[in-house]
């Protein structure tokens, strides 16, 4: 019985299910930036009301500010551009650039208590703060919200973003073999790269999902299969751990380049025609490796 995932070679069939594909992440693409739009709203109100202000005013020490509201300023900017990549359909580069932003999220997450906790002694001391966060939280675009209601925001956001990405790439495999869905894992980008055999033969395109701690190969299901149509099958699931990634070519402005990929069991040889896209699996593949 021949395989049903096995890639249906008529060209319609393979372009149409490619459609399909293409739609689901402009429908993701649209979701996240109509999100990422009220997100921005809601930080731009910290930032221009509060950070802003109080640089200029001098009403808190520069040291305190810095408790309270840590990297919020260079967070609001690599949110601010992550959605001008996502305006112009950039799904994929934008998330990649987001995640080399990470670390920040970090830092804003283990200095998250002692800001609240910052906050409070200010409120308690220090009538002048006291005094101007009660009035920047009247303005109308506030809509009643507090600060202490603000702050938490780039962590819950964060998380948002990577869950909507790793639920989508789930739905895409099938059946429930391949679990995407792991805590700690940070989805980084995704896209086609042609496989090349070890001992000769055609080029396998396949598509391919990088995250922070695996490498998921896949397949196409048949575009007529009843069920799986619009499915990608797993082939195979590397860690990321012991990963070696070289550039085999693709150093000078040549036509597209090649890759390779040493696990301890297996090597990868993965060539892409487009130059930019194999450099920038390759710097994506490195970092995600680091």
């Amino acid at each position: 019985m021949r395989d049903s995932c096995l890639l249906f070679m008529g060209a319609n069939p393979v372009e149409e299910q490619r459609a399909r594909w293409e739609r689901k992440r402009s429908r993701t693409a649209k979701e996240l930036l109509e999100t990422e739009h009220k997100y921005l709203e809601q930080l731009d109100l910290v930032v221009t009301f509060f950070v802003t202000i109080l640089k200029a005013k001098g009403t808190l020490k520069p040291a305190v500010l810095e408790t309270i509201f840590g990297p919020l300023e260079s967070i609001y900017s690599a949110s601010h551009v992550l959605s001008l990549h996502l305006e112009r359909g950039n799904l994929g580069p934008g998330l990649e650039n987001f995640c080399q932003n990470l670390e920040l999220y970090g830092h804003y997450a283990e200095n998250l208590e002692q800001a609240n906790k910052t906050l409070r002694e200010q409120l308690r001391k220090n009538k002048s703060f006291r005094r101007f966060k009660k009035l920047q939280e009247t303005r109308p675009q506030f809509q009643g919200r507090k600060l202490e209601d603000l702050l938490p925001l780039p962590l819950q956001r964060l998380h948002q973003e990577n869950s909507l990405q790793l639920l989508r790439v789930q739905k895409l495999l099938k059946g429930q073999k391949t679990h995407v869905l792991t805590p700690g894992r940070w989805y980084i980008r995704e896209g086609w790269l042609l496989v090349v055999p070890s001992k000769g033969g055609e080029l396998k395109r396949r598509m391919f999902f990088l995250f922070s701690d695996i490498f998921i190969a896949t397949k196409p299901c048949h575009p007529l299969h009843p069920l799986n149509s619009n499915k990608l099958a797993c082939q195979a699931v590397y860690p990321l751990h012991q990963c070696v990634v070289d550039k085999v070519f693709g150093h000078t402005q040549s036509q597209g380049g090649l890759l390779s990929l040493s696990f301890p069991h297996k090597t990868l040889l993965l060539m892409s025609s487009d130059q930019q896209d194999i450099n920038d699996w390759y710097q994506s593949l490195t970092a995600a490796v680091r």
